[in-house]
């Protein structure tokens, strides 16, 4: 049985596995013969794993975060009621034995942003790689849409009373074609080029409804035109922000508020929380922040495996 079998049969059994470990979701994102994964085991007993991309670049092979991949790397299978020091103890054992299988591929740079689930990173800087913390931002409970509400902003309540009130009528299931379009259309307007291929966000679209972990919500008017959409995934115990598609014409109608939050309701009976994808963008980190959402740190990791100085000059400045 190869790695990435073993790997299925890991994930269909693990609920804390994220859906951007999953395989299919690797499949779709990388294209299944450039992408693998590292198992660490022990007594017969997977305790880690770390899925991992492999693109290739002036003749350069190394490993870099997928496309659309928010975070994923290490996981570790902790036992329940684990004392603080025994979970130490395990991480510092699993991704220590990860970093020496990773260290044995033919690559010659590593960076991967990992989920916000790995808080240790010391066994990654002992083996001299470097950190960089970046932030996204969560509800951590989204059970209570009505509770949820009265957390908001006053702006944010009242964008999404303006919304309703103007009678935008909330939809699910936009094929991924207009979804795109939309999106390109709507970058436009502000002076933008979209940044995927269509072919690309069709097999994402795809591979997520295939695995029921992913669905469109958009808003129309009272004349049935388009204003914004969400293109959201989900697995067992988080919702994700993944495409948020927003005509800026409609900024002023509190419909993309009101989209955000119909997508939480929708959501509120099949996940925990939710996770607006973060950014480092001050703009869009103050909206996500009046949601009501927690700052939550997380970090990619990186290092350049060769030690000819010339060469790992020109290896950062070409994989940059």
């Amino acid at each position: 049985m190869t790695n990435k079998e073993r790997y299925q049969q890991l994930c269909d059994a693990e609920p804390s596995i994220c859906v951007y470990d999953q395989p299919w979701w690797m499949d779709a994102v990388c294209g299944a013969e450039n992408w693998d994964v590292l198992l660490y085991e022990k007594k017969g007993n997977l305790l880690g794993s770390l899925p991992y991309y492999v693109k290739s670049r002036y003749g350069l092979k190394y490993i870099t975060q997928p496309p659309f991949t928010q975070h994923n790397g290490v996981w570790i299978k902790y036992p329940e009621n684990q004392v603080e020091s025994k979970r130490i103890s395990l991480e510092k054992e699993v991704i220590s034995g990860l970093i020496e299988q990773l260290e044995s591929l033919s690559v010659c740079h590593y960076q991967q942003t990992h989920p916000p689930t790995l808080t240790n990173w010391l066994p990654f800087y002992w083996k001299g790689y470097q950190q960089t913390t970046r932030y996204t931002y969560r509800l951590n409970d989204i059970h209570d849409p009505a509770q949820l509400f009265e957390s908001f902003q006053h702006n944010k309540r009242k964008n999404i009373n303006k919304a309703k009130k103007a009678g935008f009528q909330v939809r699910f299931d936009l094929p991924a074609d207009k979804f795109y379009t939309h999106h390109q259309q709507s970058l436009a307007k502000q002076g933008c080029e979209i940044s995927y291929s269509r072919e690309l966000f069709q097999r994402i679209y795809d591979a997520a409804y295939a695995n029921n972990s992913g669905r469109t919500i958009y808003l129309t008017d009272g004349e049935g035109k388009l204003l914004c959409a969400l293109f959201n995934l989900w697995d067992r115990q988080w919702g994700y922000d993944l495409i948020s598609a927003i005509d800026p014409d409609t900024r002023g109608t509190g419909a993309p508020d009101l989209l955000v939050y119909s997508m939480l309701e929708y959501l509120s009976d099949k996940v925990a929380g939710y996770d607006f994808e973060g950014s480092m963008i001050e703009g869009v980190e103050e909206s996500f922040r009046h949601f009501g959402a927690a700052q939550t740190p997380y970090f990619t990791i990186r290092k350049t495996y060769t030690k000819n100085p010339l060469l790992r000059t020109a290896i950062n400045q070409k994989l940059r």
